[in-house]
């Protein structure tokens, strides 16, 4: 089917890793940073998957955390105009995009953002569904939101329907709440330093990790903890009840993402509890977000806009976490969660991952990618009414290392331009 009325088909699709600087410059992967990083563990340590793991617990990049990097994808229309969006996913990543999941884009006419994403889901379901196939799908559907904005002359907030409030309140994740507070945001998140396998002595070390940083900001500041995929069943609840003393506002992604029968356990067990449970940073689709969501096991949930399938997908996890009054709080993603989250109700609080290395300043998450990145301000984020996401991409440090020429993507482009939707449709019953 045709385009209408002359608008602009995507000629072509381009795939960039970000060459190692300084850090700061990490782009899309906020965890390449310097050795001595505090999100690096560096200093206090923080619980993760691999702690129980002599080798791989002192530091987070130990075990590779920071192994693929960060993926830029562009997006150009015909008339000249360029979209992009982010993700981690670094080499691997460009290759799905070049190889794989450029057919489904070049030659599309970028206001089919739904048959593109089905056509790049449905492309990959053999050895995707998940992880980098999904982390790839997401940062091109954005590149195609950020380009239909452009082209449209509107904010991508204007585009899925409008603002539902003037400015947008913001909570830190930082080893320094104390100075958090100082900054103006409202609210605060620190790591957990250490999981089960430090036994009885690292909970105790965790309880007085909190307890510290409550005396320091005062009663009224909300904080929480971030327990990374850490911990397991009894040790939350016990930890949970530990915590509970000290004003813990919530207790995010303490076990791993796919032990939804664990969640609900944790849930029956703090039923009584004022802390909030929240997860959801490493889940991805409407149908890993259906099962979280089915088992009413958290009260807020979290994805990643850059990993969970971009706008086309955060868009249905968001309505489908109103239809049960669960608030979603998206994990970082700066500009691609500011925009969601203010076209919808049920998005209230933005998160602020300060990737400052001792967390004492206010520094861009995407790094030097986005020199005009919108930070918070007192608290808040105020967005402009600027086309697209309202960033302007860095190129300095881009290398495309599955380069495809022109005359392939005009190709590519002109096979999607004569199959651009499914067939004319038929009775499906």
């Amino acid at each position: 089917m045709a385009t209408t009325r002359g608008f602009p088909t995507i000629k072509t699709l381009r795939a960039y890793t970000v060459q190692e600087g300084q850090a700061g410059d990490q782009g899309a992967d906020c965890h390449d940073v310097a050795d001595d990083h505090w999100i690096n563990g560096a200093g206090t340590p923080i619980a993760n998957p691999m702690s129980m793991y002599p080798l791989y617990s002192k530091t987070r990049k130990s075990w590779g955390i920071n192994a693929l990097g960060s993926l830029v994808i562009e997006v150009e229309a015909d008339d000249g105009t360029v979209g992009v969006g982010v993700t981690i996913g670094g080499e691997p990543g460009c290759y799905i995009a070049e190889k794989h999941l450029s057919r489904f884009v070049e030659g599309q006419d970028p206001r089919n953002v739904e048959l593109i994403w089905e056509q790049m889901f449905r492309g990959t379901v053999n050895y995707g569904r998940k992880g980098l196939p999904i982390q790839t799908i997401s940062a091109i559907d954005l590149a195609i939101w950020d380009l239909l904005g452009k082209l449209r002359g509107e904010p991508v907030y204007a585009l899925l329907g409008g603002k539902t409030k003037e400015r947008l309140p913001v909570y830190s994740t930082t080893s320094r709440p104390d100075l958090a507070k100082n900054f103006g945001f409202v609210g605060a998140k620190v790591p957990c330093p250490y999981g089960p396998s430090e036994g009885d002595d690292g909970l105790k070390r965790n309880v007085e990790f909190f307890k510290g940083w409550r005396e320091k900001v005062g009663d009224d500041f909300p904080l929480m903890l971030d327990c990374y995929m850490a911990l397991t069943v009894p040790y939350t609840i016990k930890l949970a009840h530990a915590l509970s003393p000290y004003g813990l506002k919530w207790i995010e992604e303490f076990l791993p993402p796919d032990n939804y029968e664990g969640y609900k356990d944790v849930r029956k067990a703090l039923s009584s509890s004022d802390i909030l449970l929240t997860s959801g940073e490493h889940e991805y689709t409407r149908y890993g977000f259906q099962q979280l969501l089915s088992s009413r096991c958290v009260d807020i949930i979290q994805p990643d806009i850059t990993w969970l399938g971009g706008i086309t997908e955060a868009r249905k996890v968001v309505a489908m976490a109103a239809a049960q009054d669960v608030l979603v709080i998206p994990h970082g993603s700066s500009v691609y969660s500011y925009h969601l989250q203010y076209a919808f109700s049920n998005c209230p609080l933005a998160e602020y991952i300060n990737l400052s290395p001792n967390a004492d300043a206010i520094v861009p998450y995407f790094g030097g990618l986005f020199p005009d990145e919108p930070l918070p301000k007192d608290g808040y984020i105020d967005l402009l009414d600027t086309p697209g996401f309202g960033v302007t991409l860095s190129r300095d440090k881009l290398h495309r290392p599955y380069s495809r020429s022109e005359e392939e993507s005009k190709k590519q482009a002109e096979l999607n331009k004569n199959n651009a939707v499914t067939s004319e449709a038929k009775m499906p019953f």
